[in-house]
Formats: structure tokens, C-alpha cells, sequence
């Protein structure tokens, strides 16, 4: 009888904590990104802020480039892209919905140990000469790039994106071109250059500033160095050129236009059609009103206060 008793009890034990869990995840309310690299520690920062205060709210959060976060917000498998590009007429007209989120940047990029990085940091590299190297191919050489007349033939390596790439659609802006244009060998996304120009003296890529800096610190990270862009073509770079020292004055000098755009750019959040998921829409909203008090802090840069109006507008 007792034995009975027990195993009633512990059946009751069981249906109430199969149910409590069942409850538990039936509460629970998931929202799948994928997309950039650019914005992926950014949504991780806001993602693990608002878990704080909504535990209930799993995210997933998958990196990939922003034209995998395009394919499959348009496809489906993910409720929202993460992009880091300007959206075409025709990603328009396919019925892509998108939010502003914040600023960044993609800057060309070298080994910090490079041979010739004192006359890099002095007289820098031209728009013209960038060109060269990223889409017509003509300088092979440091030597020739810089214009040193030695023996020496150091070999530029240059390193570019595989993926479908915001970044690298960017970077080719920049030179009114498209990433197909862009030459050199392939690296998956924005850690593969940034670790294979870490690793190769005589390489060249570009980046965003997440993976140029240590954001704690504001300092760049080992092994790697911002290639200064002499603006002007006067063959220096000169005093409001000269912004690469951390991260602070960089974000400073791209808020105050001393750097081109393109390569600076918006980041969105992109999806099929406007969200109807309460959940989502909770999210962005909380993103573009308590959650830009993390853009900078995280390496960002804020979009001007009118932007972030209309893009809470939408939202409506």
C-alpha cells in the first residue's frame, strides 16, 4: 500500500514538472538571424542586453555575409538579415523591408610588420593606387606601389572576400565598382582577412573596424594595421588625415565625413516583408530607442537622431 502511495506520488512529481517544462518552452519566443559579419557583435551586444530584461526571447544569431542573410530573409530560413550595404532597387522590388541601425566602416588594411609601414603611415596610399592594387592588378609590388627605387620586389598579397559581402561591396564602391571586380584570394568573411593579412607580411585586405580594434580597449589589435587613404593626393598624410590611432578617433573622423562613403556605410536589419511578429517588432523597437546607448561602446557609430525618427516610423 505504501509503495503504491509512493509511486503515485512521484507520477504526480513527474506530470507536474513535464508540464512546468512544457509550459516553460511553450512561453519561450525565438527570432533567427543571419547575415553580416559587420553587425554580428553588435546584435549579440543588444541581444544579450535584452535577454535581461526578456528571458523568454531565445535568439539565433548566424554570421555568414550579408548576401546570405539576404537569401535567406528572402527565403525564409531566417526571420531577419543581418546587411551591411546599400539595398538595390531590385532587393526592393523583390519586397525587402529594412530598418537602419547604425554606422561603420570598412578600411584597407596591413600586417603591422609590413617592410615599408613608417612610409605607409607617412604618405599613405591613394584612391588611384588602392585601385591598383584591389581591381586593375597593375602594382604586383610594394616597391612599385610606393614608388622605391631599390632591388628589391616584395610581393603584395592581396586578400578579398569569398562570401557575398557588404564589406567587400563596400570597398568596391569605393572605386564605382562591384565585389566581382574586387582581385585577390578569397577569405570567408570578415576573421579570414583579418587573420590572413595577421599572419602574412606582405599581405593587404580591408575590414571593419570590429576587426581592426579591440573594443575594450579602443586599441588596435596585434598584427594588424590600418592602411591611412591620402584623400587629398598631395602624396602625405596630412594632420586631418591622420585619425588611425584607436578606435575613438577614427568613429570621430568618420562621424565628421574625413573618410569617404563609401567605404562608410549603414547597417540594417532587413526583412521579406514588414515584420507582423509582435515579438520582432518589440525588438527593433527596443534596438532604436534603449539599445543605441550600445552602438559605441560596441565600435559603432550612431546615426544621426532624425534617421533613428524614421526609422521608429516604420515601425508604426
Amino acid at each position: 500500500m505504501v509503495g503504491k502511495k509512493l509511486f503515485s506520488f512521484f507520477l504526480f512529481l513527474v506530470i507536474i514538472i513535464s508540464t512546468g517544462c512544457k509550459q516553460s518552452q511553450s512561453n519561450s519566443k525565438q527570432i533567427n538571424f543571419s547575415g553580416a559579419f559587420a553587425l554580428y557583435p553588435l546584435n549579440l551586444k543588444w541581444s544579450d542586453e535584452y535577454k535581461k530584461a526578456h528571458p523568454n526571447i531565445v535568439f539565433n544569431i548566424q554570421p555568414g555575409g550579408a548576401g546570405k542573410g539576404l537569401t535567406d530573409a528572402l527565403s525564409g530560413n531566417a526571420d531577419v538579415g543581418m546587411f551591411s550595404r546599400e539595398i538595390s532597387d531590385n532587393e526592393l522590388n523583390k519586397g525587402v523591408w529594412y530598418i537602419a541601425l547604425a554606422k561603420d566602416a570598412v578600411f584597407p588594411v596591413v600586417n603591422s610588420n609590413n617592410l615599408y609601414i613608417d612610409s605607409l603611415k607617412i604618405h599613405g596610399l591613394t584612391k588611384d593606387a588602392l585601385k591598383n592594387i584591389f581591381i586593375e592588378n597593375k602594382s604586383s609590388a610594394w616597391e612599385d606601389i610606393l614608388q622605391i627605387k631599390n632591388n628589391k620586389q616584395t610581393k603584395i598579397d592581396v586578400y578579398t572576400r569569398s562570401d557575398a559581402s557588404g564589406a567587400a561591396e563596400s570597398w568596391a564602391a569605393f572605386f564605382n565598382m562591384r565585389q566581382d571586380n574586387l582581385k585577390g584570394i578569397g577569405m570567408m568573411g570578415d576573421p579570414g582577412i583579418a587573420d590572413a593579412v595577421k599572419k602574412d607580411v606582405k599581405g593587404i585586405g580591408f575590414n571593419n573596424t570590429q576587426y581592426i580594434f579591440d573594443i575594450e580597449t579602443g586599441n588596435k589589435i596585434a598584427g594588424i594595421d590600418i592602411l591611412p587613404l591620402d584623400v587629398n593626393n598631395n602624396g602625405k598624410i596630412d594632420s586631418a588625415e591622420n585619425f588611425y590611432t584607436n578606435l575613438s578617433s577614427v568613429e570621430t573622423a568618420v562621424l565628421n565625413g574625413n573618410y569617404p562613403s563609401p567605404p562608410v556605410r549603414d547597417l540594417y536589419f532587413i526583412c521579406k516583408q514588414k515584420p507582423t511578429n509582435q515579438t520582432i517588432l518589440d525588438y527593433f523597437k527596443w534596438v532604436l530607442t534603449d539599445g543605441q546607448q550600445y552602438v559605441k561602446d560596441a565600435g559603432y557609430i550612431l546615426l544621426p537622431a532624425d534617421v533613428i525618427q524614421q526609422q521608429l516610423q516604420k515601425l508604426q
